[in-house]
C-alpha cells in the first residue's frame, strides 16, 4: 500500500530558488534599462527645443543610475553584463545627451560654432574614457578618480535647469563652452572625488538624517538653485581637496626649513 501512495509532499507546491534568483538578477538591470531610456528621451526633447524637460530627464536618469547599484549591491546580484550594460547606458545619458543638450542650448551664440562642437564632442569622448577607466579599475574604490560622468552631466542638466531659456549672449555662450571643456578634463583627470557608497548612517545617525531631510526639503521648495549648488560643489570638490593637500605638504617643509 505504501508503494501506491503518493506521498503528501510530493503533491506540496515546490519553491524555486533559480528562478527566483533569475528574477533578482533582472531587477538591477531593469534600472539601467530605465536610465537608458531617460537619456535617448533626453535626446529627443533636445531636438525638439524642449531644454528644461530634457534637463530633468538627465536629473531622473542619474537617481535610476545610483538605484540600479544599490539594489545589485544589496541583492549582491552585481554581474560582468550589467556592469557593461551600465556603462553604455552611461554613455547615453550622461555623455552623448549632456553634450548635445548643452550644444544646443548653449552654445549657439558663441564666436565660433567649431569650437563649440569640439567643446561638446570633448564632453562625450572623455566621459566615454572616465566609464573605460573606471571598468577597468579593480578593488574596493574609496574615492572616485577623475570626476564621475554622471555628476559632469548632472553639473550640465543642472545649468540648464536653473536658467533655463538658451543663452542669447555671446560672452555667456563662450563662459559655457569653457565650463564645459573643464568638466570634460575633470573627468579624465587623476583628481579624487568622494564615493558616496561609502557613507554610512550608523554613526552620527540623527545627524545624517537631518541633513538628508534638509536637502529633501531644499530640493522640493527651492529645487533650482539646491541642485545646481549641489552639482557645482562636487565639480569642484575634486580641486579643492587637491589644493589643501598640497598646502599641508607645504607648511611642514616650511616649518623644516626655518
Amino acid at each position: 500500500m505504501n508503494g501506491l501512495q503518493e506521498s503528501p509532499e510530493k503533491n506540496a507546491p515546490v519553491v524555486k530558488p533559480r528562478r527566483l534568483r533569475r528574477s533578482v538578477l533582472v531587477l538591477p538591470s531593469l534600472f539601467t534599462v530605465a536610465n537608458l531610456f531617460c537619456g535617448y528621451y533626453a535626446i529627443l526633447l533636445t531636438m525638439n527645443q524642449m531644454y528644461h524637460k530634457a534637463a530633468i530627464a538627465i536629473g531622473i536618469a542619474i537617481l535610476l543610475d545610483s538605484m540600479d547599484g544599490f539594489i545589485a549591491r544589496l541583492t549582491n546580484t552585481s554581474s560582468e553584463f550589467g556592469m557593461q550594460l551600465d556603462s553604455l547606458s552611461d554613455v547615453i545619458s550622461f555623455g552623448v545627451a549632456p553634450s548635445l543638450l548643452v550644444l544646443k542650448w548653449g552654445f549657439l551664440q558663441t564666436v565660433d560654432p567649431r569650437l563649440a562642437g569640439a567643446a561638446a564632442f570633448t564632453l562625450t569622448l572623455c566621459g566615454s574614457m572616465r566609464l573605460a577607466r573606471f571598468n577597468v579599475q579593480s578593488g574596493a574604490r574609496k574615492h572616485f578618480v577623475g570626476l564621475p560622468i554622471p555628476a559632469a552631466g548632472g553639473t550640465i542638466a543642472a545649468i540648464v535647469y536653473f536658467f533655463e531659456h538658451p543663452i542669447a549672449d555671446r560672452m555667456y555662450a563662450n563662459i559655457m563652452v569653457a565650463v564645459t571643456f573643464v568638466l570634460a578634463f575633470l573627468m579624465v583627470s587623476t583628481l579624487r572625488y568622494n564615493s558616496l557608497k561609502g557613507i554610512t548612517l550608523v554613526k552620527k545617525s540623527h545627524f545624517a538624517v537631518l541633513i538628508i531631510a534638509l536637502l529633501f526639503v531644499l530640493i522640493f521648495f527651492l529645487s533650482r538653485p539646491t541642485l545646481l549648488i549641489l552639482a557645482t560643489c562636487y565639480a569642484i570638490s575634486g580641486p579643492i581637496v587637491k589644493l589643501c593637500g598640497m598646502l599641508r605638504r607645504k607648511k611642514p617643509d616650511e616649518a623644516a626649513n626655518k
